[in-house]
């Protein structure tokens, strides 16, 4: 599992104690992108699309794909393709089919669309992002726990080895069971500067963390009707 690291992170000598690592850039917040590059083994741009929507703002890919594209021009780097949160899934497809830049970007597949979309996403790109969705918003949650294991039985039920699946702001899955290849978030920014806490020890903990190389199928538990 790779590790992807949130920026901002202020001050500036914290970034760069965490110099080697890999970052996610957000479009929303990209003031870190360039340092990241210059001291990151990777970088994942994040399309911005989760922040605008907690605070009600309006998106512009057209500004996101020229964004993008500068960075793109780094063959560690990778994008998240645009998505709409809450969109419904012919939305998401269209934008998908708008992307730029091929397989250098990755899709979003949101908890709440069906099955069978996350299994032609990850049939037809090389890398697909799992987002959470109002129903399934607290991570860990037994509803939450009862459609990832779908979602695993799933895939496992298409794929002999298992397809490259990264889980936004999913770095609390780090060390369970379900095998995500990658993950990220902004806790190293948000809580670094607490007194136990230092962005070395706290990204030497999280990326020491790992997930299996296989998924077991697990029971489905049906959901009761009152």
């Amino acid at each position: 599992m790779i590790h992807y690291h949130g920026t901002p992170i202020t001050p500036v000598s914290a970034l760069y104690e965490l110099a080697g690592r890999h970052f996610c850039v957000s479009h929303a917040a990209p003031q870190d992108v360039a340092r990241c590059h210059q001291i990151g083994q990777s970088v994942m741009l994040d399309n911005g699309a989760f922040s605008k929507w907690k605070h009600n703002k309006d998106t512009d890919w057209p500004a996101y794909y020229a964004w993008a594209d500068k960075w793109l021009g780094y063959p560690t780097t990778w994008a998240v393709i645009p998505d709409v949160i809450d969109g419904g899934s012919q939305l998401q497809d269209a934008l998908i089919r708008e992307w730029p830049f091929g397989h250098r970007g990755a899709p979003v597949w949101h908890m709440d669309e069906p099955l069978h979309r996350l299994l032609k996403l990850c049939a037809d790109w090389p890398r697909v992002c799992i987002g959470s969705t109002a129903e399934y918003a607290v991570v860990l949650s037994d509803p939450w726990r009862r459609r990832m294991d779908e979602c695993w039985n799933a895939l496992a039920g298409e794929h002999r080895h298992l397809p490259n699946v990264h889980m936004l702001r999913g770095m609390q899955l780090s060390g369970m069971g379900w095998p995500f290849a990658s993950v990220d978030s902004t806790d190293i920014a948000q809580n670094h500067n607490r007194p136990q806490n230092t962005p070395r020890a706290m990204a030497d903990r999280w990326d020491a963390m790992q997930t299996p190389g296989g998924w077991e199928r697990r029971p489905e538990q049906l959901e009761l009707v009152a």
